[in-house]
């Protein structure tokens, strides 16, 4: 469960002597510290490179101020914090148990007293939590710690309270799909208050007694969709009222009734309806399995076992001895042996000092802009036009005489699979000339290799990938260089608004496409609220071939326009079937349809189809006749979809270059992402511009295409409002 230290870690923080880590995610590290007295403490770290950035530190003071507020024996208690530290820090009571997940994983589903025990104590946590005026808002296995006596809820990182303002939007998924609540499910906003929890709570315990989510496993949007419309899976927990089992299943239903109002308070599952389960004031609670309790006791006795680390030269006292001559000359040596044998002589050269100052790196080595894209897969034509839009402009800046450095490219063919992605980036990551890279080409290879990124801060900036759970991780090096896809569907919402007489629009949305799917048919219901219509909604399961019943029943609604949210293939089949129909209607649809397999499946009836898009036809656009003159130049064929785009983001990054760069040396890598993240360029496509805090993209930049005469007219940039 823990990792030794990297030699990059601190030695102490605020008064803890760190042990060993226990995990790491894109906005820090937790360690295992032990205080002076010996107590032992999980202490979440920051990175310092977030101090700067207020609406972070805001968040992080938030979630010190909120646990601090919770004062239950069933939660973890904080025992020191300093939001305000150049690396912000929360020190919390460790508990060497495992969690919820972690349990039934490794041994198996809890007995039903266990979960009957458990739920009593978890309830009185929340009880405690919602008295103090907050709502949790993750209550889900992996957030709850297994002691021998009793279990501790943990993490309020994302906990709101009931009377403020969160600092994440109100139209955002907070939460854990699959353990959340049909109101965070369909972002409700306001109406997310402690009956969430409470549904969360029969979640986890009904996982906890079965060894299975309630709602299934799968994709993000199947998981909110059934949580929204489906019934939980209980089957296997004994209905006998008479029973533990009977009684449990009974608490079960009443936590995971639909409407917040008909769901018990904690109050009442504390008080009335696991009122037998009380917990003994300071006595002994045999409450989990035996394999359960060895398990705990082999953890704590590894932890109480681990030594003290040497001060280092940072936090060493005044009067600590200082290596010898001799000492050092051999530390010395032993670095360079290694040096010498994972390097090579290349790595040797590097260490020395014969240059004269200001003499520039570039005149042994060439810098490198890695490509990390599908170059051979399914994907490889909008891959390999990333490919070639980056080997332009590097081609273009090396022909400059008076360039301050000269770039390359390196490539690595991830082929578009999650299986290709790791050693495609540990390929680029390793290459000590690599500086930044651009891709990963789609949704699940970005990911995959994100955090990987991350470990090495290697700037990452992708002009392809724009899933919502790509903007809504902390990651430290990634950098969107186009909207999200939730935002590239808005244009269809912003269309149908502005058209005189559109009263119903009909939303299909296809689980073909997953999570794709959903945000695209998410946010258009949204935006489709917000404008006053109120869409006819209609899902289908993954892999449908026959659309006609949904279409039919969509028709028979008397829908005035439709958008389908999904794949290309899917949107054929629809598009046959409403011609089919007659149906001359808008109809709408977001950018994974602008593909030309949708033009060949669909064949006429893809006729006057409106389809939006996070890129544009280069051959349509007059700012960009130049970049395209060089294009078929160089390549003796047209740009396709994404050149243009990389195009322009290689520049980014060689304007952040060539001004970072001192005495002929580039910038570090983490430099390097600060630098982008705060930069602007107005491209050949769009203007670009991050937040800094997250590296999203802070702009528009999002297009519109339409079929006419069986191929895609550009239109030209898609308006934002009405």
């Amino acid at each position: 469960m823990s990792e030794p230290l990297l030699p990059t870690d601190p030695a102490s923080i605020g008064g803890h002597r760190l042990l060993a880590r226990l995990g790491a995610g894109g906005m820090g590290v937790v360690y295992l510290g032990r205080t002076e007295a010996g107590a032992l403490a999980a202490v979440k770290v920051i990175q310092a490179e977030y101090a700067d950035e207020p609406d972070f530190r805001a968040r992080f003071r938030r979630e010190v101020e909120t646990a601090r507020r919770v004062t239950s024996p069933w939660a973890v208690p904080v025992t020191g914090a300093d939001p305000d530290a150049a690396a912000p820090w929360l020190a919390t009571a460790f508990v060497p148990g495992p969690s919820i997940e972690e349990a039934v994983g490794r041994h198996g589903p809890l007995p039903v007293r266990s979960v009957r025990v458990l739920g009593r104590m978890l309830a009185a946590a929340l009880r405690e939590v919602h008295a103090a005026g907050l709502v949790h808002r993750d209550v889900k296995p992996a957030n709850v710690l297994l002691a021998v006596d009793g279990p501790r809820l943990i993490d309020f990182g994302i906990a709101c309270a009931t009377d403020e303002t969160a600092i994440t939007s109100a139209d955002m998924v907070v939460g854990t799909p699959g353990f959340l609540s049909p109101e965070q499910a369909e972002a409700r906003g306001a109406a997310v208050g402690p009956p969430s929890d409470i549904f969360s709570l029969g979640c986890l315990l009904a996982y906890a007694v079965s060894g299975r989510p309630p709602f299934g496993t799968g994709a993000a949007d199947a998981l909110l969709y059934r949580t929204v419309h489906d019934e939980p899976d209980l089957a296997g927990i004994e209905a006998e009222e008479d029973t533990e089992d009977g009684e449990l299943l009974t608490l079960l239903h009443m936590c995971l009734a639909k409407d917040p109002a008909d769901r018990p308070t904690a109050e009442q599952i504390c008080t009335v309806l696991l009122v037998e389960d009380l917990v003994p004031d300071g006595g002994p609670i045999d409450w989990l399995p035996d394999d359960v309790v060895r398990g705990i006791a082999d953890r704590s006795s590894k932890m109480l076992a681990l030594p003290d680390i040497e001060p280092t030269v940072a936090d060493a006292p005044g009067d600590a001895e200082r290596p010898s001559p001799g000492r050092r000359r051999l530390l010395l040596a032993s670095g360079a042996a290694l040096l010498m044998a994972a390097g090579g002589t290349a790595a040797w050269a590097a260490l020395r000092d014969d240059d004269p100052p200001g003499a520039s790196a570039s005149r042994t080595r060439r810098w490198a802009i890695g490509v990390q894209a599908d170059l051979s897969g399914s994907q490889r034509t909008a891959g390999q036009a990333q490919e070639r839009g980056a080997r332009l402009a590097i081609e273009q800046f090396n022909s400059r005489k008076s360039k301050p450095f000269t770039l390359t490219v390196k490539t690595a063919d991830d082929r578009g699979t999650t299986e290709g992605a790791p050693a495609a980036a540990k390929k680029l990551i390793q290459d000590e000339d690599v500086l930044a890279v651009l891709g990963p080409s789609n949704n699940e290879t970005a990911l995959e290799v994100l955090p990987t990124y991350d470990e090495a801060l290697l700037p990452v900036l992708s002009v392809s990938a724009g899933g919502l759970l790509l903007t809504s991780q902390d990651y430290r090096s990634y950098l969107q260089c186009r909207p999200a896809d939730a935002v590239v569907a808005f244009p269809m919402a912003v269309h149908l608004a502005a058209l005189k007489g559109a009263r119903l629009p009909g939303l299909l949305q296809d689980r073909t496409a997953q999570t794709y799917g959903w945000e695209a048919s998410q946010s258009t219901t949204l935006l489709l609220r917000g404008f006053g219509l109120q869409p006819y909604p209609r899902v289908i399961p993954a892999n449908t071939e026959d659309v006609k019943p949904v279409v039919a029943d969509m028709l028979g609604a008397g829908i005035d326009s439709f958008i389908y949210s999904g794949y290309a293939p899917g949107a054929a089949r629809v598009a046959r079937e409403l011609a089919a129909a007659g149906f001359e209607g808008p109809r709408l649809a977001p950018q994974a349809v602008l593909d030309p397999e949708f033009l060949e499946l669909a064949g006429d009836a893809a006729e006057g189809w409106l389809l939006t898009s996070s890129f544009i036809d280069a051959s349509a656009v007059p700012a960009a006749a130049a970049f395209r003159a060089a294009f078929r130049k160089r390549y003796a064929a047209e740009p396709g979809y994404y050149a243009a785009e990389a195009y322009d983001t290689v520049n980014l990054l060689i304007q952040e270059l060539v001004k970072a760069t001192k005495r002929g040396q580039p910038p570090k890598r983490q430099e390097l992402v600060g630098l982008l993240r705060k930069s602007r360029y107005k491209g050949i496509t769009k203007e670009f511009a991050f937040k800094p805090e997250d590296g999203t993209f802070d702009g528009w930049g999002v297009f519109l295409h339409q079929v006419d005469g069986g191929r895609f007219r550009f239109l030209g940039e898609a308006p934002s409002e009405v």
